[in-house]
Order: C-alpha cells, then sequence, then structure tokens
C-alpha cells in the first residue's frame, strides 16, 4: 500500500486543461511559454500533449529557440554550424521549444543564436521583430500585444522577458559573435539570469499546481516594466555573484557607465500570421 501511495501522479490532457482554465487561458492571449517537463512528474503524451494543450488555448504561442552551438569567440573564427530553422534547440531550454521547431506551421526568427519560434495569430510578428542589436525584441512585440509569460514547472532563472526589461532600463549588453550567411557578424549578448528571482517583489502572478509542477503566468508589461523599477532601485539587481559568469564583465561595464535607458520600440502589428 506504501508504495503504491508513492506512485508520482499521472498529469492528464483534462488537468492540463483545467490547470490552463484556471490561469486565464482562454484562446486569446499570446503567449511566451518557459516548460520543464520532467516538473511534472508524469505527464500523458509528454511533450506532444502539452503542445497540443498549449495550442489549444492560446492564440499564439512562442518560445526561445536558442542554439548556442552557433556561437563564436571571434569575428574571425571558424563557423562549425550554420543555422536554419529547423536547427535543433539547445537540450537546455527544454524539449517543448523543440517540438515547436518540429510543428508544420511554425515561425522562427533568423538570429543564429537565440531565435525564437512561434506558432499561431501573431507568430510572423513576434518573431519578425527580432535584430541582432537586440536579440530579445520579439518580448518587445509580446508587450505591445499585452501577452503572458507562462513558467510551468520553471522559475525566473528560466524567463526570458525579464531580459528586455533588462534592455529598456539600459543594462551593458555584450558582444558576442554569430555566422550570418558567409559572414561572422556580432550581435548584443546579455548578462545570465541566475539571480532573476529578485524579480519577484515587482510582479504579481497567477498560479496553479498539476501533478508535481506549480504552472504560473504573468504579464509581459508587467514583467518588463518590474525589472526596470527593480533595476533603477539598484542597477546590479539582477547580476549574479558566480566567480566565472559573463555577469562580472556585466557588472564592471556597469560600475564604469552605469545605466543608459533604451527606448522601446513600437511595433504596428497585423491581425493575423
Amino acid at each position: 500500500m506504501l508504495n503504491l501511495m508513492r506512485r508520482p501522479t499521472t498529469v492528464t490532457p483534462s488537468m492540463l486543461a483545467q490547470a490552463f482554465a484556471e490561469l486565464g487561458l482562454d484562446g486569446q492571449q499570446h503567449t511566451i511559454v518557459h516548460a520543464s517537463l520532467r516538473s511534472f512528474g508524469q505527464l500523458e503524451g509528454g511533450a506532444t500533449t502539452l503542445l497540443s494543450e498549449l495550442l489549444r488555448v492560446t492564440a499564439t504561442l512562442s518560445a526561445p529557440a536558442f542554439t548556442y552551438s552557433t556561437l563564436l569567440p571571434s569575428p574571425t573564427s571558424a563557423v562549425y554550424t550554420q543555422f536554419h530553422p529547423r536547427l535543433r534547440v539547445s537540450r537546455d531550454i527544454g524539449r517543448l521549444p523543440q517540438h515547436m521547431v518540429d510543428h508544420p506551421h511554425m515561425h522562427r526568427s533568423f538570429h543564429p543564436a537565440l531565435s525564437f519560434v512561434a506558432i499561431g495569430e501573431q507568430a510572423r510578428f513576434i518573431t519578425e521583430s527580432q535584430s541582432l542589436q537586440s536579440p530579445y525584441l520579439p518580448i518587445g512585440a509580446l508587450y505591445d500585444l499585452d501577452g503572458v509569460a507562462l513558467l510551468l514547472g520553471v522559475d525566473h532563472s528560466s524567463n526570458t522577458s525579464i531580459h528586455y526589461g533588462e534592455y529598456l532600463a539600459g543594462m551593458p549588453l555584450l558582444t558576442r559573435y554569430v555566422p550570418l550567411g558567409e559572414q561572422v557578424v556580432p550581435t548584443a549578448f546579455p548578462n545570465c539570469s541566475s539571480d532573476f528571482e529578485h524579480i519577484a517583489p515587482f510582479v504579481s502572478e497567477q498560479q496553479v499546481t498539476v501533478g508535481r509542477a506549480t504552472l504560473r503566468a504573468y504579464r509581459v508589461r508587467e514583467l518588463v516594466d518590474g525589472a526596470q523599477q527593480l533595476l533603477r532601485h539598484n542597477p546590479e539587481g539582477l547580476l549574479c555573484s558566480y566567480a566565472h559568469c559573463r555577469c562580472r564583465e556585466v557588472r564592471k561595464m556597469l560600475r564604469e557607465s552605469g545605466l543608459s535607458p533604451r527606448e522601446h520600440q513600437v511595433f504596428a502589428h497585423s491581425k493575423s500570421a
């Protein structure tokens, strides 16, 4: 009897449907999702089920689809991995974005290392907003759409929307190199996200538990605005203190030059994909 009680609960599609309804998802929201399938315990149908349910309850579903294998150390580096729309997503980004990349109706942004994938009504608008100078502009598009950020079994260290708040607040950006066509080009690259939990007092959330996973929903606008508010109060508030992290380089730049706030680019979005 004891062994039976210890068996993990299997999360079913109907359990997901109920949880998403409790989060306010009714098929009209434009969303960005970050998910850990492992956090659910046992999820019936795995990533296929999760993707199907998310597409059912959202107007647009987007996610980071980063491919770190394309990053290069210098502008003279040899190119070993060329980006293409079906290039596999880095494993640490999760299985759900890979399932989205494999979807026949997906749109994927052009960035060789920091691409986003989207499916649905505003997929093209979100993915085509990106630039090398501001790789997180797809979050800006979601900001204008009054989008929703979903954290499914993960915390704010996976929350890419906060990076756009950092960008607008004026955090210094690092330079990295990526292959683009036959060239190696520079691109802006942010600090890490290890200490993004510090955003918690600046935002409100909706929360529900399903299986072993805590599912949380946030307005993208509140995340972006909250990050700016935090950084105005403490410019180093989202930088980690790990000895060998790139945050050390960003912290040095910040102490030398301070914050240089940037303007949010207003997008004109289409009514359909």
